[in-house]
């Protein structure tokens, strides 16, 4: 087929109608001293974010620090669900990190090099630095992988903030989307969704509903055109809250245009090229003053790479115990999982306490009994003051908290989201205590839900 190529210029006036686990020595987090180039541990944790060391603080508690070591290269945690507010300038990027040290339980090992290889059939895994590490249980938590090198013409642009390009996706970029914001002057404001998994769904529309707040609020939405342009058939993913957002877009006067992909950046002409998914063979450019990316996303490529995946590379595990469906030593949390849910911070809080019962369950030969309903959460950021609080489980059904309607826009839960939720992260769930709303929930409908 022919390709079919749409110009969308900028208009001059625009009417108001519409992670992973450096290499480094292997070394006691509570003391120096180097380790030798085999060793043994009862849990090996892979990975060393949210799911990795909330996982890690539990095991820890129930089995000892030292029988539980994490391998992890980074040097600095990050706290991602913030970047939504630090593209907006609402946060500051440095609030969202915090030393891999400081968050890694005390008396933990914490190995500081890459995972090279996972050889779950010999109970072994080896690191970029030649250490082979052998394990008794083994817990993946290695997240996934961002693409931006998928999308033509992006990895050759060293300036983003020149070409006011941004990315909440990564700390390398989500301070250019603030840069881009604010030196936005009239045109189009591109925000793109990928073909593929993503994680936090919500994030790509949040930074898009941030940017018409702080448009409106200087002056400049008269002669702004802000366009979501995402490879979905659906606004959002479950009903109720989409019915809510399609009301937003359009009292706003945002234009969605759906089953449109990202796949090329023409920086010097600030262009952006969108395949039309519906029409194979069909692009569209879109010029831009502005353009937020996510990134496609995959599989952790060492997970992919191994016999623990399934065959689109992602960790294969049981829905409900996520204990890996063909080696029963071996669990799975978060990001790398092929978990059928939302990939969130707050599935990964459900899924630890799920997973510290299963494993608790196989400690002792028997029958896991605790199940994972899939509970997610994406608090949708509408304003600098408001958030719509989407929570909903396997069957896409609606799985709230409070016993208000949660599809409504509130500033009480952009306060949760903006101020709560990081407190919940650093001292409720990377110390293992924090295991999802679940039991709160029941208490807030009487027991009914």
């Amino acid at each position: 087929m022919a390709t079919v190529t749409v110009m969308h210029r900028q208009p001059a006036l625009w009417r108001q109608c519409h992670r992973t686990a450096g290499i480094g020595i292997c070394r006691l987090h509570t003391s120096s001293g180097n380790a030798s180039s085999k060793e043994h541990y009862k849990v090996l944790v892979l990975g060393g974010g949210s799911g990795g060391i909330a996982m890690s603080a539990r095991m820890k508690r129930k089995l000892g620090a030292e029988n539980v070591a994490v391998v992890e290269t980074s040097e600095m945690h990050h706290y991602q669900p913030i970047w939504t507010l630090v593209g907006a300038g609402a946060k500051s990027v440095a609030s969202s990190g915090r030393p891999t040290s400081s968050v890694i339980p005390p008396g933990v090992k914490w190995v500081r090099s890459n995972v090279q290889e996972i050889h779950p059939d010999t109970n072994t895994v080896r690191t970029d630095n030649g250490m082979e590490i052998s394990y008794q249980y083994l817990i993946v938590a290695l997240g996934l992988q961002l693409h931006y090198e998928k999308i033509k013409g992006l990895p050759e642009i060293e300036d983003w903030v020149k070409f006011k390009i941004g990315s909440n996706y990564s700390v390398q970029t989500v301070e250019k989307t603030w840069s881009a914001l604010q030196n936005f002057k009239e045109g189009n404001a591109v925000f793109s969704f990928p073909n593929t998994p993503v994680k936090c769904a919500g994030a790509p529309q949040k930074i898009m509903y941030l940017t018409d707040a702080y448009l409106r609020k200087t002056g400049k939405r008269a002669t702004a055109n802000i366009m979501y342009n995402t490879s979905l058939p659906v606004l959002f993913g479950i009903k109720k809250y989409a019915d809510a957002l399609w009301e937003i877009v359009k009292n706003r006067d945002i234009q969605v245009n759906l089953r449109h992909n990202l796949i090329e950046v023409r920086a010097n002409k600030q262009e952006a090229v969108f395949e039309n998914l519906d029409n194979p063979g069909e692009t569209e450019v879109f010029e831009y003053e502005m353009l937020h990316v996510t990134p496609p996303m995959g599989p952790n490529p060492v997970v992919k790479g191994s016999s623990l995946a399934d065959e689109g590379g992602w960790l294969d595990v049981n829905k409900e115990t996520l204990q890996h469906n063909r080696y029963p030593n071996v669990f799975g949390i978060g990001d790398c999982t092929n978990l059928p849910t939302a990939k969130t911070a707050a599935a990964v809080a459900a899924q630890s306490s799920i997973l510290d019962r299963t494993i608790s369950k196989v400690l002792k030969n028997e029958t896991p009994d605790r199940k994972y309903d899939g509970y997610t959460s994406c608090p949708l950021v509408t304003s600098y003051s408001t958030v719509i609080l989407a929570e909903f489980d396997y069957s896409g059904q609606p799985l709230e908290t409070f016993p208000i309607d949660q599809s409504k826009e509130r500033w009480t839960m952009y306060h949760m989201k903006a101020d709560v939720m990081p407190q919940l992260y650093w001292h409720g769930l990377l110390k293992g205590f924090w295991g999802g709303p679940g039991p709160y929930r029941k208490i807030m409908h009487l027991g009914m839900k």
